[in-house]
């Protein structure tokens, strides 16, 4: 709008009047100074109000710190720096085995160690002002509250890395003023105590990064470098820097892993867009803040990230489950009882304690898995892996077996392989160098090795009934006991031996009993020490599993345990003869380290005192005899080297177990069969024996670790025999000193003692001299009887027979040592013979077959012999022609002569059966006449000739088997 000349001057009087107008300036000053007072009231409002707030605030901010302890540097050091770290296992000679299984995997690392990229692109996207404030941004604080209330779509955070930092080692990732008011402190705080490298550094280890190429969670740039593109944290680039950076804020959302394999076979999910969205903002805070160059971010754009992405990496459980678990186990129990006795508890206190227990448990369980220690093992790798590869390939396991009952989870029948255990222990350390877990660990994860528990059979023999019994000096090698019928003591049930109740193979020496694996003999050695407490060798032998029924039961005596032993406490007791006598405990962790080097623990070995040096090599003598010549002869034909083995076979009950365990002076090694459910292994698979498969199994191991080291399987020197032990002849009827009769009759072998319990009596249970057989039985001479019928030969005492339990005619028989040094051994009665009052009657069935007269054994309990008397053709006169002792065989050779001929019956008393009431019997053409007999001079009695009048030999011989290796046991 445009103003002419007058209008102007129209305004410009009307401005004159209000100047000049007194009215008009009055109302100007008071309108002034109403508007000035309120706008002073308002002020003076405002700045008590601002300050009221402000008061409030620091109030309320006051009182959520209120409990918030004033923490030293010290104190924040250690948390902070307290960080979850990935524990790893080493294999002997400091060979990496790979990481412990753990919920989140961790490596620090140093920030001169992490790329500029990374650095540069966390702080660019995270806290841009973090080399400029003090802990915390209040313009970001209180931008993150107004979005906050606001439900803006777009957050954008408002806490430094420093607060992150806070959250996440010392405080929680409660959603609260207090825990927020406490970060604020505390972050302000630690930046007077840290330097901002400390706090990057310290940011850049605990952070998540969501998951690796194997579906596991990660934590800190390094594991995340690793872990998604298979690089060291100083090594990545631009894109791979970015995409990293990026993560931590949704760390689930933006990583390019499932935690479950997808159809193809790996973790990587199907859709990558959230991650690079992510990554192509991270690369524009980086370009806007100047830290890359426009030609790096278009590059940088171009990054093909499926491409860079990596495999899964295997985990060390994946690789080595059974050992990774074993490890586990282990380190977890020595770091229990380490941090509870340095809290003044002892074993006994946590027994007693299961909640105590359950805290220590639980604590160590956490430590192993965030401390990042170091833990060395006594594995030798290349033993361990090939040994695996053995059993894998290995072609005589037995056949896969249906169980009988089903599954209480899924009601089937599962059917179950032929399992394995074994063990390879260093006797003069007890290193564990090596074992076998069983032959599929994704079938069933049990370490058949150190955790099944079965019952060890006859490989119990040398460990409880006769390295005692050599122990306590009551047996040595040479002594003498006699399988036989045996009743458990208190029970009516009987010992069998693998043959069944009739499997028995008489008087035998300590040395074949377990050469041959003879449980009668076993039992006896037990039984006759059991007020001792041989058990207690067991203990001191490193036995875990025993239970009171143990030490009451007799049958222990050959193996049968109520719960069982495992393959490594079993193995492991076998070095202590190896060791002289002394256990030395096994053990599989050497040592458990920071990863600075600051020793945790570290294995003291230690010696337990079981067995004097003389028993130890007793009984490892007796043991070789197993290999040469007893239940495991097969040994050798399937090794590769010969080494001074000695060891001991065994089967369990119903031969649910099978077992074979050796020992040499450098190593003890032993392995097991059977099923997970226990049942009987087949007898035979593949024309093999079960013992036999068993023998093949342990060689092959065995050539497996000789290939790898042989100077530690097999030792150049033998066992040495220690002082104190001699070599003695000994009498194989009682195991004492022979007598004459003894080495006439060629009954004496020789074997090693311990002198302090060499026998020093000479056997007395063989005498030579006259006797009669009555009713079978042999007695002394009585003055009554007729001389022509009393024998000389050796008498065995009857005491001495009463004491191996000898007590009926058909176990007698069976003992008797045969020799041909000796026409008759027979057992003298204590008794005299008696006389039954009456005069013999007539000799029945008396008979000719060809040259041979025979007759039936007469019926009266008192006689001591025959006569037989004899006419010659067309002669009436008989004479006696020849007398026959009481024996079962009787019968005569008549050397083809023609004639008559009668028998008659001779009692202790020389009474003899009347002529009238004898039979007659006619050989060739006899013509028949019936004289009266002219009795024959007792001075003059002709003589029937002994070869020809006893019973043919009928002794077959040593029964050995063919095939020793091929010998069944219990």
């Amino acid at each position: 709008m445009k103003f002419n000349k007058s209008q102007w001057s129209e305004r410009l009087l009307s401005l004159k009047h209000i100047v000049t107008n007194k009215h008009a300036w009055k109302g100007i000053r008071i309108t002034y100074n109403v508007t000035w007072n309120l706008f002073l009231i308002f002020l003076i409002i405002g700045i008590l109000g601002v300050t009221f707030a402000g008061g409030v605030g620091a109030g309320y901010f006051a009182s959520l710190v209120k409990e918030e302890p004033i923490r030293a540097y010290d104190n924040m050091k250690r948390d902070i720096y307290n960080y979850e770290e990935t524990t790893e296992v080493y294999f002997d000679n400091n060979i990496y085995l790979g990481k412990l299984r753990t919920d989140l995997e961790r490596e620090e690392v140093d920030l001169s160690q992490i790329s500029p990229h990374i650095i540069n692109a966390v702080i660019a996207t995270e806290d841009e002002y973090f080399y400029e404030h003090n802990g915390v941004v209040p313009k970001a604080i209180l931008r993150a509250m107004i979005q906050e209330v606001t439900s803006a779509p777009m957050q954008t955070g408002g806490s430094t890395l420093t607060q992150q930092l806070i959250k996440n080692q010392i405080l929680t990732n409660e959603v609260s003023f207090d825990r927020k008011a406490k970060e604020i402190l505390l972050a302000m705080r630690l930046e007077k105590f840290f330097e901002k490298d400390e706090i990057l550094e310290a940011y850049l280890n605990i952070v998540s990064f969501g998951r690796n190429s194997s579906g596991r969670n990660i934590a800190g740039v390094q594991a995340a470098a690793q872990g998604l593109f298979g690089v060291d944290a100083k090594d990545l680039t631009l894109p791979q820097a970015a995409f990293i950076a990026g993560i931590p804020q949704n760390p689930y959302a933006y990583t390019p892993f499932y935690n479950q394999l997808n159809e193809e076979g790996n973790y990587i999910k199907d859709n990558l867009d959230p991650g690079l969205q992510r990554m192509q903002i991270v690369l524009r805070r980086m370009l806007t803040a100047e830290v890359i160059t426009q030609k790096q971010f278009e590059e940088a754009l171009q990054f093909d990230l499926a491409a860079h992405l990596i495999d899964p990496i295997p985990s060390t459980r994946d690789e080595y489950p059974w050992l990774t678990n074993e490890v586990e186990a282990r380190a977890t129990e020595i770091l229990v009882s380490k941090i509870a006795e340095e809290e003044g508890y002892e074993e006994a206190d946590l027994e007693a304690d299961s909640e105590l227990k359950n805290y220590y448990y639980s604590t160590a369980y956490n430590q192993l898995r965030q401390n990042g220690y170091q833990i060395h093992t006594t594995i030798d790798k290349e033993i361990y892996d090939r040994m695996q590869d053995v059993v894998k390939n290995f072609d005589y396991f037995g056949p896969e077996i249906k169980n009988t009952k089903p599954n209480p989870e899924t009601g089937e029948y599962e059917i179950e392989p032929e399992e394995t255990g074994a063990v390879l222990i260093e006797n003069k350390t007890g290193k564990i160098i090596s074992f076998v877990g069983g032959r599929d660990f994704h079938r069933e994860e049990t370490n058949h090795a150190t955790q099944m528990i079965r019952p060890n059979g006859s490989t119990m023999k040398p460990l409880l009934d006769y390295a005692p019994a050599f122990e306590f000096g009551t047996l040595q090698p040479g002594s003498i006991l006699a399988d036989v019928p045996y009743q458990y003591p208190g029970y009516s049930k009987y010992v069998q031996n693998y043959g069944g109740p009739n499997d028995h193979d008489g008087l035998m020496s300590i040395r074949h009993a377990l050469k041959m694996s003879r449980n009668v003999p076993a039992v006896k050695a037990y039984v006759n020490n059991f007020d001792k407490k041989p058990i207690t060798f067991l203990e001191k032998m490193g036995y875990t599993s025993l239970v009171d029924v143990d030490y009451t039961t007799h049958s222990i005596a050959l193996g049968a345990l109520d719960y069982g032993v495992s393959v490594e406490e079993n193995v492991n007791a076998y070095s202590t003869f190896a060791n002289s006598g002394k256990f030395i405990d096994g053990y599989m962790i050497e040592k458990i380290t920071t990863k600075e080097g600051e020793v945790i623990y570290e294995h003291e070995v230690e010696e337990v005192e079981v067995f004097s040096p003389q028993t130890a090599y007793l009984t490892i003598d007796v043991m070789r005899d197993v290999i040469r010549s007893g239940t495991a002869t097969s040994l050798y034909s399937h090794l590769k080297f010969s080494s001074d083995w000695a060891g001991k076979t065994g089967t369990g009950q119903d031969l649910k177990d099978v077992w074979f365990v050796a020992t040499n002076p450098n190593v003890s090694f032993g392995t097991w069969l059977g099923y997970d459910t226990p049942k009987p292994v087949s007898i035979r698979h593949k024309n093999v024996n079960y013992s036999v498969r068993n023998i093949m199994l342990w060689s092959q191991l065995m050539n497996a670790a000789y290939d790898v080291r042989p100077e530690l399987v097999d030792p150049e020197e033998p066992f040495k025999m220690p002082g104190g032990i001699v070599r003695r002849s000994y009498c194989v009827l009682s195991g004492l000193l022979p007598s004459e009769l003894c080495r006439e009759a060629g009954l004496i072998a020789d074997d090693i003692f311990n002198t302090k319990f060499v026998p020093n009596k000479v056997d007395d249970s063989l005498t030579k001299g006259k006797y009669i057989v009555v009713d079978d039985k042999a007695y002394r001479v009585p003055a009554s009887a007729p001389l022509e019928f009393v024998q000389e030969g050796v008498m065995i005492k009857k005491e001495f027979l009463e004491y191996h339990d000898l007590t009926d005619t058909a176990a007698i028989e069976k003992v008797l040592p045969k020799t041909s040094k000796w026409e008759n051994l027979v057992i003298t009665e204590d008794d005299e013979v008696k006389d039954n009052g009456s005069r013999p009657n007539k000799v029945t069935g008396v008979t000719i077959s060809g040259n041979t007269l025979s007759w039936k054994k007469h019926s009266h309990n008192d006689i001591l012999g025959y006569r037989i008397y004899a006419a010659a053709n067309y002669s009436t006169n008989f004479k006696k022609v020849g007398s026959v002792p009481a024996t079962d065989d009787l019968r005569v050779s008549l050397n083809n002569a023609i004639g008559a001929y009668y028998v008659t019956a001779v009692d202790v008393n020389g009474n003899e059966t009347p002529f009238a009431s004898s039979d007659i019997v006619k050989k060739g053409d006899y013509q028949e006449v019936k004289p009266e007999p002219e009795e024959p001079k007792e001075e003059d009695p002709p003589k029937a000739d002994p070869s020809k009048n006893n019973p043919p030999d009928n002794d077959p011989g040593n029964d050995s088997p063919t095939d020793p290796s091929d010998q069944d046991e219990n």
